[in-house]
C-alpha cells in the first residue's frame, strides 16, 4: 500500500488525480487543501483522508507530514493564477504567485524526501502549466513561478537520480476546471464577450481547438507514478494538444 499525498485536491485537476489513482487501488490517499469542506466530501467518496493545510506555511507543511507519516507519492498540485499587466503587478501579487505556485511545492517536496530516501523509492509529480514552457501576456508573476517550478523539478530530478525517486512535471494547457471558469468570468466582465466567445479565446491556443479535460492530466500523472515510468525523471510533459512541442 503506497501513501499518496495530493495538494490542492478539493477540485479540478487534483480531484481528478485522486479519483484516477484510487481506481488503480493499492494506495492510501491523503487529500490536502486550504478548505476542509470540499476535501472532506471527496475523501468520503474515495475512502481517503482529508487534511487542511496552507502549503505556503513552512511550519504547517512540516506539521502535516509529521501527522500523516511517510509519503511514497507526492503530487504538488496546489496553485493559483492571477492576472495583471506588468506595471500593475504589485509586490503582494508577485509574492503570492511565487508562494502558492513555487514555494509551496518546494516545502512539500523537502518534507516528503527523507522518508522516500529511506525507502529507496518515491514519485514526485509537480503540476506546472504550459506557462512553465512559454510566456503568456498579463500573467508575468504566474509564468515566473511556473518556470521556477520546472527548474525545481529538473534540479531535484538530477540530485535524486540514483535514489529510486523520480521527479517530473506535467504542463497542462487551458484545462476545464474551476480556475478556468473564474478566468472566463473575468474575461466576460472586462471585455463584454459572451461565455462562448471567452471559452473560444482560451481554446484557440490549443492546436486541437479545445480545452484539456482534468482526466487527461490525471492519466499522465498516474503513468508517471507507476513502476513502468522508473526511467522517466526531470521531464516536463506538455498536455496541451500540441501548443508546446519539445
Amino acid at each position: 500500500m503506497k501513501r499518496v499525498l495530493i495538494t490542492g485536491a478539493g477540485q479540478g485537476i487534483g480531484a481528478a488525480i485522486a479519483r484516477r489513482l484510487q481506481r488503480d487501488g493499492g494506495v492510501e490517499l491523503v487529500l490536502v487543501g486550504r478548505r476542509l469542506a470540499p476535501l472532506q466530501a471527496l475523501a468520503d467518496e474515495l475512502g481517503a483522508q482529508a487534511q487542511a493545510c496552507d502549503v505556503t506555511d513552512a511550519a504547517a507543511v512540516q506539521a502535516l507530514f509529521e501527522a500523516v507519516g511517510p509519503v511514497d507519492i507526492l503530487i504538488n498540485n496546489a496553485g493559483q493564477a492571477e492576472s495583471a499587466p506588468l506595471t500593475r503587478t504589485s509586490d503582494a501579487l508577485w509574492r503570492q504567485m511565487l508562494d502558492v505556485n513555487l514555494t509551496g511545492s518546494f516545502l512539500c517536496l523537502r518534507a516528503a524526501l527523507p522518508a522516500m530516501q529511506a525507502a529507496g523509492w518515491g514519485r514526485i509529480v509537480n503540476v506546472a502549466s504550459t506557462a512553465a514552457q512559454r510566456g503568456y501576456a498579463y500573467v508575468a508573476a504566474y509564468c515566473a513561478a511556473k518556470h521556477g517550478l520546472l527548474g525545481l523539478t529538473r534540479a531535484a530530478a538530477l540530485e535524486l537520480a540514483k535514489t529510486g525517486i523520480t521527479v517530473n512535471a506535467v504542463c497542462p494547457g487551458y484545462t476545464e476546471t474551476e480556475l478556468l471558469a473564474a478566468s472566463i468570468a473575468n474575461v466576460m466582465a472586462k471585455t463584454g464577450r459572451s461565455e462562448e466567445q471567452a471559452r473560444a479565446d482560451f481554446a484557440r491556443s490549443n492546436p486541437q481547438g479545445r480545452l484539456i479535460q482534468p482526466e487527461e492530466v490525471a492519466e499522465t500523472v498516474a503513468w508517471l507514478c507507476s513502476e513502468g515510468a522508473a526511467s522517466i525523471t526531470g521531464q516536463a510533459i506538455s498536455i496541451s494538444g500540441g501548443e508546446v512541442m519539445a
